[in-house]
């Protein structure tokens, strides 16, 4: 820990602003990550009070996470969230380093599956966030082609000494059906997350915040709600409270079939970047359950009638 606190610090260093502060005026807590170091500051002196005006979240990032991660356009897209109210707001960031500090969201529940599960109107407060996102009217850098990144993360496991899962290629040989409807009928281009893991979502109990723009880009917008639906094991009464909200009314047949496609197809591209992770010794979690776990959740959507009924959907427009 004391290796981690001295990185925090070294931070710090390196912005101007937060000339003078030392070890001794702040507390540093550890929060969760899969891939980077997050710490939230608590100023325990004048001096820190006066400077970081608050609490402050301190992004490190991850080892070989330079790999699939631009910070450039992190760092842009991340300062458009906050402009269009759904995320906290940046105080610094260095596209060189990947460090990031922001503004800490003082009384908020991080989410989990199991939160988003027992917290009464949280699928809904997401809804609305994504919706507040998706209609800022703003542009993102960087667009998200699933099938392209998908591409690119086979291009990376090549380059490292692991093994696929079994059957993995004929899983994606199977998406190019999808692809094509996809490509046949292509939803809008909007401002998107893309990785809307459930620890992402800041819930107060009046609106969701959404932070973590690591992936973010132009994107379907669809993606993101079929993605954390997966990511917070949402049953369909979820699925339907977040539709909602986010259509303001009910959603039409396309709008689901569109989500529940994504679904899959996250777990699809998720799995590769786990994979990345297990080979580069991400000592985080245990990636490899993390990949097979996800391979199987795509296989058994896609093998069920009902899947190919949305890709028909979405392909017959």
């Amino acid at each position: 820990m004391k290796e981690l606190l001295a990185q925090v610090q070294t931070a710090l260093d390196g912005v101007p602003q937060f000339e003078g502060i030392g070890r001794r005026d702040y507390t540093a807590t550890r929060l969760g990550g899969l891939t980077n170091l997050v710490f939230r500051l608590d100023p325990e002196t004048d001096r820190a009070q006066a400077i970081f005006g608050g609490k402050i979240i301190v992004r490190i990032p991850g080892v070989g996470t330079e790999e699939f991660i631009d910070r450039s356009v992190e760092a842009f897209n991340a300062k458009q969230a906050e402009l269009a109210g759904v995320s906290a707001k940046i105080i610094h960031s260095d596209p060189a380093s990947g460090i990031m500090i922001s503004r800490c969201i003082d009384r908020i529940t991080t989410m989990t599956p199991a939160l988003f599960k027992a917290t009464q109107g949280s699928p809904a407060r997401a809804g609305a966030a994504f919706r507040r996102l998706h209609n800022s009217g703003g542009k993102f850098e960087f667009r998200f082609e699933l099938f392209n990144m998908i591409d690119e993360y086979l291009d990376i496991l090549d380059t490292k000494d692991i093994n696929m899962p079994e059957g993995y290629h004929d899983v994606v040989d199977a998406a190019h059906p999808i692809k094509a409807a996809l490509e046949k009928n292509p939803g809008r281009l909007c401002p998107c997350h893309c990785d809307p893991l459930c620890e992402n979502f800041l819930d107060d109990g009046v609106k969701m915040w959404i932070v973590d723009w690591e992936y973010s880009g132009q994107n379907d917008p669809l993606w993101d709600l079929g993605d954390l639906s997966v990511e917070g094991g949402f049953d369909e009464t979820q699925d339907m409270e977040m539709l909602r909200a986010y259509c303001n009314g009910e959603p039409d047949r396309d709008t689901i079939a569109r989500m529940v496609i994504y679904k899959a197809m996250c777990d699809l591209l998720w799995t590769l970047w786990g994979l990345i992770q297990y080979a580069n010794e991400n000592p985080a979690e245990d990636f490899w359950t993390y990949s097979i776990e996800r391979f199987e959740r795509c296989k058994i959507l896609m093998n069920t009638a009902e899947f190919s009924h949305h890709v028909e959907t979405i392909a017959n427009g």
